[in-house]
């Protein structure tokens, strides 16, 4: 993407938005292009400054390129950084590999050491494969030891799962809402998804949909090009497709965004029925399309995974609740949790006289 694209893809976010505009470097690995963010932030920057517009920035890194200059840059300018790593040797080392098919578990460590002592709320996201299913939990807990608070874990929809492999999955998912528990009542603070958001899918059941994916709404991707689509996976659909809404010249086809909005919404054969079809992610037409063809057709392993999770959050919040522990009230059942548990820490580190 060219910097004078970008620059237009600024200015058309904050056309759309009355607040603040997300802007999220995506796609490949970003920091092959650290001149080019550097630019971009700075524009946003200067439009601030200026009143057209506020901005917040994020990327997600593999880590190859990550150093203390670029982490200098996104601590001054408030660009948040968080990190692909998939836990243990041997999980991370089964498909995170460099060009030439080498490792990345011992390269990758101490920039992962380096993000957590510069930002120790960096989001670490961790990709669940069946062949790296087996390490799930203890992978977790080697990131949580290390320091990482706020721990996301997608799971690979898209691979080759078997029953088995299911099976596998479902017991480190066990073996994780144990140490959820254990670790809530050690007092530790983190963020652990998707327990949290199916924990909070109970706990806030009159307002727990707002929070849900609505495609083709609260957010757009712009390929290099400079054309729209309803979120980040459709751009490889290309500006041909049905899937295009738009370009940064001429803005938004409204017909067409409310078209694929529609189409995301439909109720799913399958979930009509089904007891936990609110607190689903079936809603998430990007990744429904992504491992279906079509963003109103769930795959049969996001529903399997649903039902693990959900299960295993569920049994969490019985425990923790039953024995009114404190961490956990405050952390589910307090909405100032965030803020206080910030202010908290950082009282903590206050040097005293």
């Amino acid at each position: 993407m060219s910097l004078a694209t970008a620059r237009a893809a600024l200015q058309f976010g904050s056309r759309l938005t009355e607040g603040s505009c997300g802007i999220v470097f995506f796609g490949g690995e970003p920091l092959l292009h650290k001149g080019l963010i550097r630019d971009v932030v700075r524009s946003g920057r200067d439009m601030e400054r200026e009143g057209s517009g506020r901005f917040h920035f994020k990327i997600t890194t593999n880590g190859l390129l990550l150093d203390e200059e670029f982490l200098d840059f996104a601590i001054r300018e408030d660009v948040l950084v968080a990190m692909s790593f998939d836990g243990v040797q041997e999980a991370q080392d089964r498909h995170r590999r460099t060009v030439d098919g080498g490792p990345t578990y011992d390269l990758l460590l101490p920039r992962l050491r380096l993000l957590l002592a510069r930002r120790p709320y960096a989001s670490v996201l961790t990709v669940v494969n069946p062949d790296t299913a087996p390490f799930l939990a203890r992978s977790l807990a080697f990131l949580q030891a290390l320091g990482c608070r706020y721990l996301i874990v997608s799971l690979n929809y898209a691979a080759a799962w078997t029953e088995r492999s299911l099976g596998v999955l479902k017991e480190q998912l066990a073996e994780l809402g144990k140490l959820y528990v254990q670790w809530t009542q050690e007092g530790r603070k983190f963020y652990l998804s998707p327990f949290e958001v199916k924990i909070s899918s109970h706990v806030n059941r009159h307002c727990h949909r707002k929070e849900r994916c609505e495609l083709a709404q609260r957010q757009l991707s712009v390929d290099p090009q400079g054309y729209l689509y309803p979120c980040v996976q459709f751009t490889k659909a290309g500006p041909d497709s049905a899937w295009c809404i738009g370009d940064l010249a001429s803005g938004i086809d409204e017909a067409k965004r409310a078209r694929i909005h529609a189409e995301s919404e439909r109720v799913k054969t399958p979930c009509a029925d089904c007891a936990i079809v609110d607190r689903c992610n079936n809603s998430c037409g990007c990744l429904n399309w992504q491992t279906t063809g079509s963003v109103h057709e769930v795959s049969p392993v996001l529903c399997r995974y649903e039902q693990m999770t959900l299960a295993v959050a569920d049994r969490i919040g019985k425990t923790l609740y039953a024995k009114r522990d404190p961490l956990f009230l405050h952390k589910h059942y307090n909405a100032a949790y965030p803020v206080l548990s910030l202010l908290e820490e950082a009282g903590d580190e206050t040097p005293q006289p």
